[in-house]
């Protein structure tokens, strides 16, 4: 037998370490989720509370504004006379302008072809090379514009740096 891993040793450990930090990410993750359901459950039955008070409430006034009024009947007798009569004039309704369905079905689909001819020709023109070289070269003048910012900063720094 040889004294030698197959597997370094810095490997395992931090394999190992790994492992712990995900279990412990794993417990927190639950302890946290625990907590909130917890407070959940609690508000939950604060509200079912609440809800059972006011329920009683309404119930209360209820039965208080039913004897108070008394119930009273209306001893008038009513009479539908309009049943199987065709529309009076007084219940037309007014001339509504219409569309013909034939018009309506060919406005809908020009709507919606010019909706899709413009998806196309903006996306056309969005993913064209030009574009897509404008976009490459002023990503790449905005990167140099920050790396030269970056080191005059860091020049500045070194400079306001007292020395040691």
């Amino acid at each position: 037998m040889t004294e030698q891993w197959s597997v370094p040793a810095w490997a395992l450990v931090a394999t190992t370490v790994a492992v712990l930090l995900l279990g412990l990410l794993a417990a927190t993750a639950l302890v946290s989720v625990g907590r909130a359901r917890r407070r959940a459950a609690a508000e939950l039955d604060a509200v079912r509370e609440g809800a059972e008070r006011l329920l009683a409430r309404v119930e209360e006034v209820e039965r208080r504004l039913l004897h108070e009024r008394g119930t009273q009947r209306d001893e008038r007798e009513y009479l539908i006379t309009h049943v199987g009569e065709g529309p009076s004039v007084a219940d037309a309704p007014e001339d509504v302008p219409t569309v013909p369905a034939p018009l309506f079905a060919d406005i809908v689909l020009r709507e919606s072809a010019v909706q899709a001819a413009s998806l196309a020709h903006g996306l056309r023109r969005a993913l064209a090379p030009e574009t897509r070289h404008r976009i490459r070269f002023a990503m790449r003048r905005e990167v140099k514009r920050a790396r030269k910012q970056r080191r005059t900063n860091v020049r500045a720094a070194r400079r306001a740096e007292p020395a040691a």
